[in-house]
C-alpha cells in the first residue's frame, strides 16, 4: 500500500534543493513511499528535472503560491497566507490525501497552521514538539517540549509527559519508558513553581516516573523521556546543537594538529565518521508535533537532504504506529 507524505519544498534555509534531494532519497530508500512536494509548481518542476535520479521517481508536485519566511510573525503569516506551502500541505493531511506533513520552515508558523488546519486531539490543551537525542548508553532519549510553548502550566507539562511516553513507547518499542521532569536538582522540592506543581501531577500518572532529572541526564541515557516547558527545552536544544558543532571542530583540529595525529586521523577516519553520524541531528529527521489531529514533523531550518529523508521516515513511522488514538485514549483516562 502506498504511503503518501507531503513535504514543504520551500521551508529550509537553502530550499528547495534539500527538500528535492531528500524526497528523492526517501522514495529510493523507503519502498511504497510517495512524496508530494509543495511549492511553486514551475520552479519545482524545473529544479526536479535537473536531477538525474528524478526520472520515474514517485514524486508529485502540488502547487502553492505563497511561502512563510523564517522571520515572519506566525499569527499574521498564518492568517494572511492561506495558499502557503504549510497551509496546502496540512490541508492534504486533513483531507486524507497524505498521511503526514514535513517542513523545515518557521516553527511557530508550522505549529499555528497545524492547530488551525488540523486542530488538537480531544483532551490536548497544547501540542508539543518532541526531539530525540543520542546518549552515552547507545539508546535515544527524548525531550518534550522543545519550543512549541514558551509559557506552560503544570497540567500542560503533565500532558506533554503522557504524549511523549506514548510516542517513545510506540516508535522505539520500549514497553515502559522512564519519564523525568527537567529541573535544577533531583529532590522533589527543587525547581520553580511550575516544576514543583508539575511534579505533584506527574506522581499521580500511572507510568514509570523517576522524579526530577538534571540537564546532564539528557545525554547519559538514565531516562527515556524528559519533560520541560518549551522555553527551557528550546534553549537546551540550541545549546546542544552548538556543542555538537564545537566538539566536531575541536576534535578535527586536534587530529590534524601534528604529523602523528594526522596519521592517526587517517587510520581512524571510519571511527570519526561514525562519531559524527551519532551526533548528527539529520539522522533523527525532525521533531514530531504531538497532540494534533494528524502527523506533522518540524525539521531544523538548516536541514540537509539526509534530514528531509529521515523526516519523511519519521512521518511514515508516526502514521503506522497509531500514536494519536493512543494519546486520545490515555489522556482521557488520566484526566489531566
Amino acid at each position: 500500500m502506498e504511503t503518501i507524505v507531503a513535504v514543504d519544498a520551500m521551508g529550509s534555509d537553502r530550499a528547495p534543493n534539500p527538500e528535492i534531494e531528500g524526497a528523492l532519497l526517501a522514495v529510493r530508500h523507503y519502498p511504497g513511499v510517495k512524496v508530494l512536494l509543495i511549492g511553486p509548481e514551475a520552479q519545482l518542476k524545473a529544479d526536479l528535472a535537473g536531477h538525474p535520479s528524478a526520472a520515474g521517481a514517485n514524486i508529485e508536485i502540488v502547487n502553492a503560491t505563497q511561502i512563510i519566511g523564517m522571520h515572519e510573525k506566525p499569527v499574521q503569516a498564518v492568517r494572511g497566507k492561506k495558499d502557503s506551502t504549510m497551509h496546502v500541505g496540512l490541508r492534504l493531511v486533513r483531507d486524507k490525501l497524505a498521511v503526514g506533513f514535513v517542513t523545515a520552515g518557521n516553527t511557530g508558523a508550522a505549529m499555528a497552521t497545524a492547530k488551525m488546519v488540523l486542530g488538537a486531539l480531544p483532551g490536548v490543551d497544547r501540542p508539543a514538539l518532541a526531539s530525540v537525542f543520542p546518549t552515552s548508553k547507545g539508546k535515544p532519549s527524548m525531550l518534550i517540549d522543545v519550543g512549541a510553548n514558551v509559557d506552560s502550566k503544570p497540567q500542560n507539562l503533565a500532558q506533554f509527559a503522557i504524549m511523549g511516553e506514548i510516542y517513545f513507547r510506540a516508535i522505539f518499542g520500549v514497553p515502559k519508558p522512564s519519564v523525568g521532569l527537567l529541573s535544577i536538582g533531583e529532590e522533589e522540592t527543587k525547581g520553580n513553581e511550575l516544576t514543583r506543581q508539575a511534579f505533584t501531577l506527574l506522581k499521580e500518572i500511572p507510568f514509570n516516573f523517576l522524579g526530577n532529572v538534571e540537564g546532564r541526564d539528557l545525554y547519559n541515557g538514565s531516562v527515556d523521556v524528559i519533560v520541560c516547558d518549551g522555553f527551557v527545552g528550546n534553549v537546551a536544544l540550541k545549546i546542544s546543537e552548538g556543542l555538537v558543532d564545537a566538539v566536531r571542530f575541536l576534535l578535527k583540529e586536534s587530529l590534524n594538529s601534528t604529523i602523528t595525529s594526522q596519521v592517526g586521523a587517517l587510520l581512524s577516519r571510519k571511527a570519526f565518521t561514525n562519531f559524527g553520524r551519532r551526533l548528527d541531528y539529520s539522522e533523527y529527521g525532525g521533531a514530531p508535533l504531538l497532540g494534533i489531529k494528524g502527523v506533522a514533523i518540524v525539521g531544523h531550518g538548516a536541514s540537509n537532504a539526509n534530514a528531509i529523508k529521515n523526516a519523511i521516515r519519521v512521518a511514515k513511522q508516526y502514521h503506522e504506529s497509531g500514536v494519536n488514538p493512543r494519546i486520545e485514549q490515555e489522556l482521557t483516562a488520566a484526566r489531566v
